[in-house]
């Protein structure tokens, strides 16, 4: 049976409908679960010129916590109004583009799932290994039963692999890119990540990072974000970004920046201010309650905004000079890692 569709992805093709020939869509993948057809899409807004700065968010990794798929989608659907009639917002896409795949793991976004219908949890099936990463979940060989499970990390999974190929048409021919990779679960407090999630050492744009944080802590002070590389929370084995970053480091040498950020909603947050959640299957991942949903959605869209201006006008955060990079660099060393060698 081909064609089977769940909310998420009739709000998605709905939103596709709306844009019509002011996006471009393309179903990338196609993943069988029990004779179903489910459809990976990308969707692109702006120039299709390979020189402009790129922007993208990717959601449902983890099919359980769906919120971010949601968000995502929420923003589609505010953009497809805009493009009715805000001019500045189309003369931003005639010098940029927006890459969208809110559902990489729709099979796992319908059954409510972390992993996809293999089983297999996508943000620990790459070949990356963490150094020290003992913990069960820092990811497992030992079954697809348990949650965390890496399955093949030399074939990875068709949803994971789908993710490399869109970053790497997409992103890689940028000269500057970001990816925002939307998830929920760890703590009351939103957090930014970037990497490394499977090393506790500096990425090579950790001085940029440094000056787009600044920027964003002087443009909103009062901001909810917590900034930092994900490795101090914990570190894991398989992430697709660690092995993306590494990838465009072995590749490209000629000054094009990559910046894979992760949001991570503070789910726990929820649970504390509803303690029903726990009853529930996707309480510790998701808002239940809809005007608690509703502030979600609406919450991270000046995140988004933002880094959408950022890649327009980088001067402040990208062309740094030998001491800017350096004063930047010592800073970050220790704001971030060495608390993280105590």
């Amino acid at each position: 049976m081909a064609g089977f569709k769940f909310p998420e992805l009739e709000q998605l093709e709905r939103i596709i409908e709306r844009f019509g020939d002011k996006a471009h869509t393309q179903i990338i993948e196609r993943i069988n679960y029990k004779d179903v057809e489910f459809p990976i899409h990308c969707v692109t807004l702006g120039s299709t010129q390979p020189d402009v700065p790129v922007l993208a968010f990717f959601g449902g990794v983890h099919g359980l916590e769906k919120i971010g798929s949601e968000v995502i989608l929420s923003y589609m659907e505010t953009i497809s109004q805009l493009l009715d009639w805000d001019e500045e917002f189309l003369t931003r896409l005639e010098k940029s583009r927006l890459v969208f795949m809110p559902l990489v793991n729709p099979v796992g976004v319908y059954l409510g799932t972390r992993s996809n219908g293999n089983g297999v949890d996508l943000m620990r099936n790459s070949p990356v290994e963490g150094v020290g990463a003992t913990r069960i979940y820092s990811g497992q060989f030992i079954t697809p039963h348990l949650p965390w499970y890496r399955g093949d990390v030399l074939n990875m999974e068709k949803e994971a692999l789908a993710l490399c190929r869109v970053v790497d048409q997409q992103l890689f021919s940028s000269p500057l890119s970001i990816a925002l990779d939307l998830h929920s679960g760890f703590g009351i407090k939103d957090r930014l990540w970037f990497p490394y999630a499977s090393r506790k050492t500096p990425f090579a744009f950790i001085a940029e990072t440094l000056a787009l944080k600044a920027l964003f802590d002087r443009c909103y002070q009062h901001h909810i974000y917590k900034i930092e590389p994900m490795c101090l929370e914990y570190v894991i084995s398989g992430d697709l970004w660690d092995y993306l970053f590494d990838e465009f480091m072995q590749r490209f040498a000629d000054g094009r920046l990559f910046l894979p950020l992760t949001l991570e909603m503070g789910s726990w947050l929820w649970l504390r201010k509803n303690p029903t959640h726990l009853f529930s299957r996707h309480g510790l991942f998701h808002p239940l309650l809809p005007h608690r949903q509703q502030r979600v959605f609406r919450r991270h869209f000046m995140l988004f905004d933002f880094l959408h201006r950022s890649l327009l006008y980088p001067v402040n955060w990208t062309l740094l000079d030998y001491q800017e990079r350096a004063a930047y660099t010592n800073k970050a060393q220790g704001l971030w890692y060495e608390q993280s060698t105590r």
